[in-house]
């Protein structure tokens, strides 16, 4: 079947439909992974958005529920140039349509998704509509009107959860988490207590926690809805516990501490991002998808690209933009969570 893109201002792709059938309005965001499709889809921090990936065959090893990073797709739509529709893989479990079928995901095929991509690069993210209907006769109005609410309450699990049997327990407060935030913690002998992202900071110290994970999770880190949370890690971060934020929870860290932030033209989505730790001089290509910057002078990481804030250390905490977990990516900076382990070590012998 025929579908279309039509960007909000008035730009239409011609492609064909695949997964659910309707329409999807969204922010239109682009990411660069050559791998790790299954990753992107179920990472919550895309709630709201449109996918857009530039690699040209997606599906080929076909869905793998074991390396979801969330229960559900949290996506409004999907764009790809060609879905494999005969994935080969000794670990798949099923076709990318299908699934995307069974999550009522729209997608859409077969468009030029370079052009589109050199689009959002030189006028920045905008809002976006897969539709069926043609471009004469759709409507507009909800595209360029969109904007992303309440996400990261939309996105957090609504009850406290445990996992692991580790020696060091930590609180995780969930905005938004991928499950190898967790699963990496696990890894280095921790217990996870996961935790939703209303809960208060008194809360947060009664369960005792040797260190305290800030996760990613989508959206504007200076949306109102977030001041709550703000408010509470401000208050976490004078206990002196660790603390270690990723990605949202490192923009949030940020403003806790008095630094604002920033919206990026078209953002940082990928597996192939370099970013340089300053106080060694060490380059490392980091995973990462995020639409804002915190703003600071005292960065410990920029981004080599666009020498953006990429990381800020505070002493008993510390956090970074880009992902150390990298599921799908590269795993050079997964020596991070142990650098956080040694820390709430040290802080234990305190």
């Amino acid at each position: 079947m025929k579908a279309f893109l039509i960007l909000e201002n008035g730009t239409v792709f011609e492609g064909r439909a695949f997964g659910a059938m309707g329409e999807a309005v969204g922010e239109i965001v682009f990411t660069t992974g050559m791998t790790g499709y299954l990753e992107t889809l179920t990472d919550p921090s895309y709630y709201g958005q449109i996918i857009l990936h530039t690699f040209p065959l997606i599906g080929n090893y076909g869905v793998i529920p074991a390396d979801f990073e969330g229960v559900t797709v949290r996506a409004k739509g999907y764009i790809v140039k060609q879905p494999c529709e005969e994935p080969s893989n000794f670990r798949s479990e099923g076709r990318l349509d299908a699934f995307l079928k069974e999550q009522g995901v729209a997608g859409l095929y077969g468009i030029d998704t370079r052009m589109l991509t050199k689009i959002i690069r030189e006028n920045g993210v905008m809002n976006g509509k897969i539709t069926t209907a043609p471009p004469g006769k759709a409507d507009l109005t909800e595209a360029k009107g969109y904007s992303i609410r309440g996400p990261v309450a939309a996105v957090s699990s609504p009850e406290a959860q445990t996992s692991g049997s580790g020696k060091r327990r930590i609180a995780l407060l969930d905005l938004g988490a991928k499950s190898s935030i967790a699963d990496s913690l696990k890894a280095r002998d921790c217990t996870v207590c996961s935790l939703p992202h209303s809960t208060s900071w008194r809360e947060i110290l009664e369960i005792k926690p040797d260190g305290i994970m800030l996760s990613n999770g989508p959206g504007d880190p200076a949306d109102p809805a977030n001041s709550g949370i703000v408010d509470t890690i401000r208050e976490l971060v004078k206990s002196q516990i660790p603390i270690f934020g990723i990605c949202l929870g490192h923009q949030l860290l940020a403003m806790a501490n008095g630094c604002r932030t920033q919206k990026l033209k078209f953002g940082h989505r990928g597996a192939n991002q370099p970013i340089k730790e300053i106080s060694t001089g060490c380059i490392y290509i980091t995973s990462q998808n995020h639409g804002y910057a915190a703003v600071s002078e005292n960065s410990s990481f920029v981004n080599v690209n666009d020498g953006t804030c990429e990381g800020m250390d505070y002493g008993s905490s510390f956090s970074v933009q880009f992902h150390p977990e990298a599921r799908g990516g590269p795993l050079d900076t997964a020596f991070l969570f142990d650098r956080f382990i040694e820390r709430i070590d040290a802080h234990a012998t305190q």
